[in-house]
């Protein structure tokens, strides 16, 4: 059982920076993958990053390649997502996630989610 805990959303402009922090927490495993998914009104749950907890190999979604880092800090059990050059459809609820395997590119790979924090973006 791992229970999840996102911090770090906001109201920003475009252009602005962000870093979101998610906290995991109880039986955790060395072999997880861990990332980040986002959702907006109306739409799917969709991919943005995810990073193996052992190697520290990363796999983004085209769309935020170049602006996103995800990161993590495996003694405190932490994982980060260093959002740069902000657009406005980068929109949404950000959800953390864990799963057990790589490289976790869709929801329906997940094992455990957070419950979302907001990021919105204005023009």
């Amino acid at each position: 059982q791992v229970q999840l805990v996102e911090s770090g959303g906001g109201l920003v402009q475009a252009g602005d920076s962000l870093r979101l922090s998610c906290a995991a927490s109880g039986r955790t495993y060395s072999n997880y993958v861990m990332g980040w998914f986002r959702q907006a009104p109306g739409k799917e749950r969709e991919f943005v990053a995810t990073i193996s907890w052992v190697g520290g190999s990363t796999h983004y979604a085209d769309s935020v390649k170049g602006r996103f880092t995800i990161s993590r800090d495996n003694a405190k059990n932490m994982v980060y997502l260093q959002m740069n050059s902000l657009k406005p459809e980068d929109t949404a609820v950000y959800y953390c996630a864990a799963g057990a395997g790589w490289p976790m590119g869709g929801a329906r790979d997940v094992g455990y989610w957070g419950q979302g924090t907001q990021v919105t973006v204005s023009s």
